[in-house]
C-alpha cells in the first residue's frame, strides 16, 4: 500500500491531509508521486493522521526521487502567513531576536534591577508635564480599544481604528528626545499587542508576529516588565498554533524570567505558567502540564486588581477551559470532557458572553466525540461552533475548527459528518 491508498483507506482527501499538516495540497501531491518525502518536522503528526509508527511511515514514503528543474513545481505554501516559505524563516528569526533580547536585557541582580527603576524615576520626572499628558492620552485610548476588541464580534472591525492610533503615536515619537521617547514606549508596547491580537485573529501569523516582537522592544524600552512579559506570551502564541512546541518552550522561559521582575500584585507569572501547560502539553509532557496548571492556579489567591482588561486579562476564569484542553491535547478524554463541561456551566460561557470562547470550548467538546467516534456529539457541538464561528468571523474559532477536521478521518463516512467537514473547508478557504 502506497501514501495515497492510506490516505483514501482512511478518508482523507489530499486537501483533508494537507490541511491538517499546514502544508499545500500539490505538496501531498508530491508525496504520493514519491517526487519529494516529507520534511522531518512533519513526520511525526503525518504518521499520527494515517495511524503509523515512524519506521512505517518511513517504508510507505521511501525515499526521494530527483526531480527534473522544469516538473519540481512551485515551492510549499506557509499556509498560516503570506503565502511564501520565507515567511517561516522570518517568523523564526523574530522569535529568536524577541528571546535574544530579553535575556540579555535582564539586569543580573535585584540591585541592577532597582538601580534602572531609580533611573527611570529620574527620566521619568524630567518628562513630567505635557509629555504625561500625552502619554495618558494614548494609553486611556488604547484602554478603550482593547474593551472595543473583546466585545466586538468581527474582531477586523476595530483594526482601522488601532492602525490610526499606531499612526498618531508614531507621529508623535518620530524625532523626539529619547528620554521623551521612553516615556510614549509603555503605550506602544501596549497597543503593539493589540495590533497583534488582530493579526493572529485573522489567521496572519508573520503579522502578528512582527507585532509582538514590536511589542516587546517597545516594553523593554519603556522597563515595563508585565508589559514585556505578555508580549512574550503572545509570540509564543504563534508557535503554539503552529506545533513548534519546543520553541515556545523557549519563549515562555523568557517570559518567566521577565515576569519574575514585575509587579506581584498582577498575575503576569500565573498567565505565563498557563500557556507554558499547552507547550508541555504539545510536548507530551503530562507532569509538566500539571506542573504549570498548578502554578496557573494560584492566581486565585490575588487580591485586588490582578488584571488590567487590556493586555493583561488572566484571572483564572479561564482554568477550566485551559484544564480541558490540556487535557484533550494529552488524550485524557474523560478528564477533557469534565474540565470542558464544567466551563461550559459558567455564566459567561453559557449566556454567549464570550463567542470566542464558547467557541473553543465547544469545538474540543466535539473533538472528544470524534475521538470517541460518536458522530452526534460531534454535531451537536461542531455544529455550533461553526455557527459562532460564522457569526464572529473570528480566525481563532476557525483556527480551532480546522484542527477538529483534522480528527473527523473515518466518521467522514457519515454524510451528516461530512457535510460538517465541508462547511468547515469552506469557512477556513474564505
Amino acid at each position: 500500500m502506497g501514501l495515497a491508498e492510506r490516505r483514501r483507506a482512511l478518508g482523507y482527501s489530499q486537501e483533508e491531509l494537507a490541511h491538517a499538516l499546514g502544508v499545500d495540497r500539490r505538496t501531498v501531491g508530491r508525496w504520493e508521486g514519491r517526487s519529494t518525502t516529507p520534511q522531518p518536522p512533519l513526520r511525526p503528526r503525518l504518521a499520527e493522521l494515517l495511524h503509523l509508527d515512524l519506521d512505517e511511515l518511513d517504508a510507505l514514503v521511501g525515499q526521494p526521487r530527483a526531480a527534473h528543474p522544469e516538473s519540481a513545481g512551485p515551492p510549499p505554501r506557509d499556509h498560516h502567513g503570506s503565502g511564501d516559505l520565507d515567511d517561516m524563516i522570518r517568523r523564526q528569526f523574530l522569535r529568536a531576536i524577541t528571546v535574544t533580547s530579553a535575556l540579555v536585557a535582564l539586569p543580573p541582580d535585584e540591585g541592577a534591577a532597582l538601580a534602572e527603576g531609580a533611573a527611570l524615576a529620574e527620566g521619568a520626572a524630567l518628562a513630567e508635564g505635557a509629555l504625561r499628558g500625552m502619554s495618558d492620552d494614548f494609553l486611556r485610548m488604547n484602554g478603550h480599544l482593547w474593551q472595543v476588541y473583546q466585545l466586538a464580534r468581527a474582531k477586523r472591525s476595530v483594526y482601522p481604528v488601532a492602525r490610526d492610533q499606531l499612526t498618531a503615536l508614531n507621529e508623535t515619537l518620530d524625532g523626539r528626545p529619547e528620554v521623551e521617547a521612553q516615556a510614549l514606549c509603555g503605550a506602544a508596547g501596549d497597543l503593539f499587542q493589540l495590533a497583534g491580537e488582530l493579526a493572529f485573529d485573522g489567521n496572519r501569523y508573520t503579522d502578528a508576529a512582527a507585532s509582538y516582537t514590536l511589542a516587546a522592544s517597545a516594553s523593554q524600552e519603556a522597563k515595563s516588565y508585565d508589559l514585556w512579559a505578555c508580549a512574550l506570551v503572545r509570540h509564543a502564541y504563534v508557535d503554539l498554533y503552529e506545533r513548534r512546541y519546543a520553541d515556545a518552550v523557549g519563549t515562555l522561559s523568557a517570559a518567566e524570567k521577565v515576569a519574575r521582575r514585575g509587579d506581584g500584585s498582577l498575575s503576569t507569572r500565573y498567565w505565563v505558567a498557563a500557556v507554558q501547560a499547552e507547550a508541555y502539553a504539545g510536548l507530551g509532557d503530562l507532569s509538566a502540564c500539571e506542573r504549570a496548571l498548578d502554578e496557573a492556579e494560584k492566581v486565585t489567591v490575588l487580591s485586588g486588581a490582578a488584571h488590567n482588561g487590556g493586555w493583561l486579562r488572566f484571572d483564572g476564569s479561564r482554568l477550566a477551559e485551559e484544564r480541558g484542553a490540556r487535557y484533550l491535547q494529552l488524550g485524557r478524554l474523560d478528564l477533557a470532557e469534565k474540565a470542558l463541561s464544567s466551563a461550559l456551566s459558567q455564566d459567561i460561557l453559557a449566556s454567549g458572553q464570550s463567542f470566542r470562547r464558547r467557541g473553543a470550548v465547544l469545538t474540543d467538546l466535539a473533538a472528544i466525540g470524534a475521538r470517541r467516534q460518536d458522530p452526534d456529539q460531534v454535531l451537536a457541538y461542531g455544529g455550533e461552533a461553526l455557527r459562532l464561528a460564522h457569526t464572529t468571523s473570528s480566525g481563532y474559532v476557525a483556527h480551532k475548527l480546522q484542527g477538529l477536521r483534522t480528527d473527523l478521518g473515518p466518521l467522514s463516512r457519515d454524510a451528516r459528518v461530512a457535510e460538517l467537514g465541508a462547511e468547515i473547508d469552506a469557512l477556513c478557504t474564505t
